[in-house]
């Protein structure tokens, strides 16, 4: 008989799932072969020569092996991270990805037992003022099947599929005094495959990215009816669509007047960045 082992791989970076993923701490989970992985902080921004470290745990019940590598994301007009093949960089992707240092680059976590990735960069005196931007990616490394696991008693061609998890945070370097800002415009309920979307668009000016959380209020309503966390607009969009699911009872609060908000996340400072009124049907 002859084993035949087919590895699937789906990444977990949707816009939307990392909206569900970051809680009131920052930190992301991915399910890996082995157990679960557990990351802080979810996104990293430097801007000076000190660096910081990641921390990663095994919150599982077996051992896992994690690889740990760079690659390259752009966000497209639906706020969507499109992969970018090295060939394919400009210069600031190629220069993020010289720049950026890190270590180890292999883990094997125990159950609940902690290991730091430290991040930091070379110099950036030669490189324009501007944001620079890599991705850090966070890949299980599936165990070995044993030998004779599955084995097709009549001695046939055996397929078996693997799921190989991963995850992967933003690094973003900053060089300069560099200032954004944003706008939120043309907010309505729309509709996709699995119910009832808030949708609406964000626009961009400056020379870095902007992130943040949108509430969404009824005027004179400190308590909002939605939150939506991790929403960011990258340097190489001047803008984006949002659209955040919604339950059918939320939805239904989401009718006459709302109050849009787009904060800095708590760590930044939580300030406004903008805010816009709607009446919804």
């Amino acid at each position: 008989m002859r084993k035949l082992l087919i590895k699937a791989n789906p990444r977990n970076v949707s816009t939307a799932l990392a909206a569900t993923l970051l809680a009131t701490t920052p930190l992301a989970t991915a399910q890996a072969t082995g157990g679960d992985l557990l990351i802080a902080p979810t996104r990293i921004v430097l801007d000076g020569r000190r660096g910081t470290e990641v921390i990663l745990n095994n919150i599982g019940n077996e051992e896992a092996t994690y690889r740990i590598t760079l690659e390259l994301r752009r966000m497209n007009d639906k706020g969507r991270l499109d992969d970018v093949a090295t060939e394919g960089a400009n210069d600031k992707e190629k220069a993020a990805l010289e720049v950026i240092r890190y270590a180890p680059r292999r883990v094997t976590l125990p159950p609940n037992q902690p290991q730091s990735i430290r991040i930091g960069m070379q110099s950036m005196d030669t490189l324009p003022d501007g944001e620079y931007r890599a991705h850090m990616l966070f890949r299980a490394i599936p165990k070995a099947p044993a030998a004779d696991a599955g084995q097709d008693a009549g001695g046939g061609l055996k397929i078996q599929l693997i799921p190989i998890y991963g995850i992967s945070i933003p690094v973003i370097l900053r060089k300069g005094n560099l200032v954004a800002t944003a706008a939120l415009t043309n907010v309505r309920i729309g509709k996709d495959n699995e119910g009832p979307t808030l949708d609406f668009d964000m626009t961009r000016k400056g020379e870095k990215s902007v992130f943040g959380e949108i509430h969404v209020t009824k005027p004179g309503v400190s308590e909002p009816i939605t939150v939506a966390k991790g929403i960011a607009i990258y340097p190489e969009v001047t803008g984006r669509g949002v659209s955040l699911p919604l339950s059918p009872e939320v939805a239904a609060k989401m009718r006459g007047e709302v109050v849009v908000s787009y904060y800095e996340a708590p760590e930044a400072g939580g300030g406004l960045i903008s805010q816009v009124r709607s009446v919804l049907p």
